[in-house]
């Protein structure tokens, strides 16, 4: 089991930065791939960003490629998310989320560990 917390969310107005990090202990975290999702109120969670051990490949929801850019340091066991040119529809909660599961960084359900979650708002 990995146990994250997030940090890093806020409150900020469209065309602002936000960058979120995650910290994980617990299971050896460079064999485990990380992601994020986020849940608007009333909507499903949904896939954001992950990035696999190895950190050398990323995968990006369409509504944020080019914009967020998620990394991590294995060395601190830390994920980041930058978030740039942030708009009223990215105002959600983001979830830190961890799996060993190969190939399945889209899905939800290959995650087996979760953060508390942290507010991102996005005014306009």
């Amino acid at each position: 089991q990995v146990q994250l917390v997030e940090s890093g969310g806020g409150s900020v107005q469209a065309g602002g930065s936000l960058r979120l990090s995650c910290a994980a202990s617990g299971r050896t975290f460079s064999r485990t791939a990380m992601g994020w999702f986020r849940q608007a109120l009333g909507k499903e969670r949904e896939f954001v960003a992950a990035i696999p051990w190895s950190g050398l490949s990323t995968w990006y929801a369409d509504s944020v490629k080019g914009r967020f850019t998620i990394s991590r340091d294995n060395a601190k066991n830390t994920v980041t998310l930058l978030m740039r040119s942030l708009a009223p529809e990215d105002t959600a909660v983001y979830y830190c989320a961890a799996t060993t599961t190969l190939g399945y960084y889209r899905d939800k359900y290959a995650y087996t560990d979760w953060g508390q979650g942290t507010q991102v708002t996005v005014s306009s």
